[in-house]
């Protein structure tokens, strides 16, 4: 029996919501030994995690993010695609994918495991936009590229984060308005309208609530008080970072190799004695 779609999209919208309670950046600096939480801004996320615990950190978190936000959306997108709304010629996953998409990003803003205090959705928000903009054509993808690559741009840059991670995903978004504005334009089915309007207000909370979780940082940018995200300088602390563990494992390896010698030369000293006794003549 095939499942009806309102149940089948409020299961996929729950276990989205659920996959967005993960906090990758809380989890791998717990593994670090010690809390993101307690550190920089505060916030569980890439920047955060960049500037305390170095680049590597902060892109595993990045990554991870993102399939936080691409995972439940892509999942959306191939149970629903062959599916259509009763009576209409309007794709289920032109809803199902926005709905998950924006649960996941929910979630991991407001997580109800952490207290209703995530990160700010940025990198599970590019996931979203990610599988929205892949999954229907090439040209879709290019806007998702540019916008990631100008904000990237942008952060080098300028040094501020905030205003480049808008600059990533407010391209996509409207990018996907215009898709569904090229499919449903000229609907007059009145059921299929109203999924249109539904994905389209669903795109804007999307951004909106990411926007609002940024609302501080925006304050702060606003005063000239906003901690800078120099990625040039994670870069460099990185690099020595690494050169310290290589010095370290140098200097190990020396008093290794000391320590060894030392072994050696104690062995070989009563053999040295036992020859020297030996080869004196015996007094009578």
């Amino acid at each position: 029996m095939k499942m009806s779609n309102l149940l089948l999209l409020i299961i996929l919208a729950v276990c989205s919501y659920l996959v967005g309670n993960i906090n990758w950046a809380l989890i791998i600096s717990k593994i670090k030994k010690t809390d993101i939480r307690q550190l920089g801004s505060g916030n569980p996320g890439t920047l955060n995690m960049s500037r305390n615990l170095g680049l590597k950190a902060g892109l595993l978190t990045f990554f991870l993010d993102i399939m936080k936000g691409a995972v439940p959306t892509l999942v959306a997108y191939f149970l629903t695609r062959d599916r259509h709304i009763a009576g209409t010629e309007f794709v289920v996953a032109d809803f199902a994918i926005y709905l998950c998409g924006f649960c996941a990003v929910l979630g991991h803003i407001y997580p109800v495991f952490l207290k209703f205090k995530g990160g700010k959705g940025i990198a599970s928000t590019i996931g979203v936009f990610l599988v929205c903009s892949c999954c229907y054509g090439w040209e879709w993808a290019v806007i998702m590229i540019m916008a990631l690559v100008g904000a990237g741009v942008f952060i080098y840059f300028t040094e501020f984060g905030a205003m480049g991670s808008f600059i990533a995903i407010t391209p996509p978004a409207i990018g996907n308005a215009i898709r569904l504005f090229i499919l449903y334009n000229e609907t007059e089915n009145i059921y299929a309208i109203v999924f249109y309007i539904l994905s389209n207000l669903i795109i804007l909370a999307i951004c909106l609530f990411t926007w609002l979780a940024h609302r501080q940082n925006i304050q702060r940018m606003l005063a000239g008080e906003e901690h800078p995200t120099s990625i040039k300088d994670m870069v460099i602390k990185m690099k020595a970072k690494k050169a310290r563990e290589n010095n370290q494992e140098n200097v190990q390896e020396v008093d290794a190799n000391s320590e060894n010698l030392n072994t050696n030369a104690n062995e070989q000293s009563p053999l040295i004695d036992d020859n020297v006794n030996s080869q004196q003549p015996t007094v009578k």
